[in-house]
């Protein structure tokens, strides 16, 4: 063979392998590019627990992203102060592997928080822990005018009681309320097909249809209910300690 043929053979062959390591590394480059923003199921499914983990509402653990999982990721958005998307993202991920669990600003006795700036209903156990979390809308603050009332949409501050629930749907005059459970004047917490991310209600505190009926059978009548932004928090560990005092002298 003469030295000219084996010059282009040794010239192609390295033509080719530059090629193919050129191919490659893009290919590679590629996959570290991609892989930050992409979450497999067995991921979705850790975010999904350790949600759930912390009292975020996501239904099933299974690693489908589903309507009642978005809500807890909405409700999680909004505690932590991040951008409102229902989305589980790499960034998501990681975030709430970090979070720590909320915390009530009462404890020692059940009772339910309606944060108004966040936007986020706590339920505690009898203990005063948190036991769920979800995204609520409250009152718009802004007049309305329909169905021959009006009145201004607007959310009271303060500390409360549940002192009448009716199961099922209810028709008030100013819409369909489900299950709800009545704490000032005819104002509810009641599931709600919309439950947007801003206050937009009457004045009701809309949950999330998905979770109307549990929290239905875990508010009693009597059970503490504080409502505040951030100057108008008052606590209700008086009310709550005559409570224990007046079930104790029945028990005798």
């Amino acid at each position: 063979m003469s030295n000219s043929k084996q010059h282009a053979i040794l010239l192609t062959l390295s033509l080719l392998l530059l090629t193919a390591n050129a191919s490659a590394s893009t290919s590679t480059d590629k996959r570290k590019h991609s892989s930050p923003h992409q979450l497999t199921r067995s991921g979705a499914k850790e975010a999904e627990q350790r949600l759930s983990d912390m009292g975020y509402s996501t239904g099933r653990v299974d690693g489908i992203i589903d309507g009642t999982t978005r809500n807890g990721l909405i409700v999680f958005q909004k505690w932590e102060g991040r951008k409102v998307t229902g989305s589980l993202t790499r960034d998501e991920f990681e975030a709430i592997m970090s979070a720590e669990a909320p915390q009530p600003k009462d404890s020692g006795y059940k009772h339910v928080e309606v944060n108004i700036d966040r936007q986020v209903l706590l339920l505690t156990d009898n203990e005063g822990r948190v036991q769920r979390i979800l995204p609520v809308s409250t009152g718009s603050n802004k007049r309305y005018r329909e169905k021959r009332m009006s009145g201004l949409a607007y959310t009271p501050r303060g500390r409360f009681r549940i002192y009448s629930k009716i199961s099922g749907w209810r028709k008030s005059p100013l819409g369909l309320l489900y299950y709800p459970n009545y704490f000032s004047d005819g104002l509810a917490i009641h599931g709600n097909p919309s439950v947007p991310n801003l206050p937009q209600s009457h004045g009701c505190i809309r949950i999330p249809m998905s979770a109307a009926v549990a929290v239905f059978k875990q508010l009693r009548v009597g059970t503490i209910v504080l409502i505040y932004d951030s100057e108008s928090f008052v606590s209700a560990k008086d009310w709550a300690e005559a409570d224990k005092q007046k079930d104790a002298l029945s028990v005798k």
